[in-house]
């Protein structure tokens, strides 16, 4: 007993950190308003189609020679969570987006046009595989586009 109160007398007392990149969290960081109604949510197959929509096009980008480099080292789990928070926004399902603004979460990655294009050729396959609607595809697209000068390096 005297041995474990020691070990625990002993233990660091870790004291939690103010964030290292505070933001202000609000919806107008999505970068979009979201669109009227809800049939391009169900366009979409809902949660559980964003959820996919998102993590394919996750993992095509890891995999996509010309753009996997810029997810070396990012936080994956949050990149997924702010991209299905963003989509879903977007697309009007009800949710809130807690991420960072486009400008500031793109910040320094020197993203260039090219890259943006294969970025939304992923994005473009994996709807497609979702079995989207392509006047659907179309339309997050067109919300998405004007992001690119938040997000292009110039």
């Amino acid at each position: 007993m005297l041995l474990i109160a020691l070990l625990l007398a002993t233990q660091t007392v870790v004291v939690p950190e103010e964030p290292v990149d505070p933001y202000t969290v609000s919806d107008a960081n999505a970068g979009a308003t979201p669109v009227g109604g809800d049939g391009l949510w169900r366009a979409f197959h809902g949660r559980d189609g964003v959820d996919r929509i998102v993590d394919d096009l996750v993992v095509r980008s890891i995999a996509d020679r010309r753009i996997g480099d810029i997810f070396r080292g990012q936080d994956m789990a949050r990149l997924r969570r702010t991209l299905k928070e963003q989509f879903c926004y977007i697309l009007n399902g009800g949710c809130a987006y807690t991420g960072r603004t486009m400008k500031d979460s793109h910040r320094d990655l020197g993203i260039q046009q090219a890259d943006m294009g294969a970025l939304v050729e992923n994005l473009q396959a994996a709807m497609r595989q979702e079995g989207v609607p392509f006047m659907a595809q179309n339309r997050l697209l067109a919300k998405l586009a004007p992001m690119k000068r938040d997000i292009v390096e110039r």
